[in-house]
């Protein structure tokens, strides 16, 4: 191990803005106000913003540290450490809620660098270990300018910042792919449905697949073996209060790459599973083409009907809005024969491209957070992780 110099990353900051938390009571959405940046909407390195908070110039101007310029690092502070990323350049004049900490860094500090430090293992873990709060806890500013952060000379951490960025850019470059790919799967078929409606016919949607109820897997979990899928699985992948568990389950509540999962209540979403063989949870559907129907088309049918069913469930007189297996039985726009083979050849492509895509960003993730560790102790040599990423990209 390579022992290396280390400053709190305090020092690391501008000292005119220093480390900051933004505005205290947003308040309610002001339509073409200033974009406020959530805890929530850091994660995966990214700032995933969903325009639902914007606030009056006013109330911006009131937090003026916390404006953003672009460059910075933002972290979450009322998550598990580690959720943190660099804001774009497009997201300057934004600004930050309480629970988001802005981090003005220096220019003789590589910024990626920090913020992958920020996310390795030894960062995580001085973090947890000062935690406060007794109901949610949090990162205190305090502590946060004191994290110690490694600094070997600035071409070491060019470079570190240059190997974990590459199979970053790849992972993102994946999901945009997906995302594409996706909605070009979703425009082929919706372009036949009004450009040859005589090949189409009205059936219920029960008709085409059937839909296997997950049931409560997360009691009596044994805490390994395979991932138990909820709603938070299904929209966010796994994280610290995912449950595992290494009972036997019959083949109808496993799911695997590939498989299409609709959770019926709560955030009322479909997805394609394309992580490892986990098991499925109540309140999810396993949803299994019937016949020889691909298992692209019933995806794209429930999409159809999520408008309907995110309705239905919004006027459910309780605190998680559902729909009910009658609703499965609407009916949908369902090609003959002739029309989907047809679309067939393009839709499985698509299907199978996004599908890719996914399954290599979770393989290039995985080489990343491997890597992260030891870059950052100096056990592996920089030349050496260029070699592992040039091999697996």
């Amino acid at each position: 191990m390579v022992e290396r110099p280390a400053l709190p990353l305090g020092e690391l900051c501008d000292s005119t803005r220093g480390i900051t938390y933004g505005i205290v009571k947003v308040g309610d959405f002001v339509p073409n106000g200033i974009p406020v940046i959530r805890g929530g909407d850091i994660r995966g390195n990214r700032i995933v913003f969903s325009d639902e908070k914007r606030v009056t110039r006013e109330v911006s101007e009131q937090f003026r540290r916390t404006i953003l310029r672009g460059g910075e690092l933002v972290i979450n502070l009322i998550a598990e450490p580690g959720h943190c990323a660099i804001v774009p350049p497009s997201m300057a004049g934004f600004n930050v809620s309480r629970d988001v900490a802005v981090i003005p860094l220096v220019d003789y500090v590589n910024h990626s660098y920090v913020n992958w430090y920020l996310k390795s293992p030894q960062a995580i873990e001085w973090l947890s270990a000062r935690l406060s709060g007794s109901v949610t806890q949090k990162i205190n500013l305090g502590i946060l300018r004191q994290v110690p952060i490694p600094l070997p000379g600035r071409p070491c951490q060019d470079a570190i910042a240059d190997v974990l960025g590459a199979l970053d850019d790849k992972i993102a470059l994946n999901e945009r792919l997906a995302i594409t790919t996706g909605e070009l799967l979703s425009a082929t078929y919706s372009n036949a449905i009004n450009e040859a409606k005589c090949e189409f016919s009205e059936r219920p949607l029960s008709d085409v697949a059937a839909f296997i109820n997950g049931r409560a897997f997360t009691k009596d979990a044994t805490g390994t073996g395979r991932m138990v899928i909820r709603i938070a699985e299904i929209n966010s992948g796994p994280g610290p209060s995912t449950i595992y568990n290494d009972m036997d389950v019959s083949e109808r509540h496993l799911a695997r790459p590939g498989d299409v999962l609709f959770a019926w209540s709560g955030s009322l979403t479909v997805a394609r599973w394309y992580r490892p063989e986990a098991i499925i949870n109540q309140h999810i559907f396993k949803v299994i083409p019937k016949g020889n129907y691909p298992i692209w088309l019933p995806f794209e049918l429930v999409k159809l009907k999520l408008a309907d069913f995110r309705s239905v469930a919004a006027d459910k007189a309780t605190t998680m809005g559902h729909i009910q297996r009658r609703h499965l039985d609407e009916l949908v726009p369902t090609p003959s024969t002739v029309m989907l083979q047809k679309l067939e050849v393009k839709c499985n492509a698509f299907w199978a491209r996004a599908l890719a895509a996914e399954q290599e960003s979770l393989t290039l993730a995985e080489l990343r957070d491997a890597l992260l560790p030891e870059l950052m102790s100096g056990r592996l040599r920089v030349r050496d992780a260029e070699q592992i990423v040039e091999d697996a990209l």
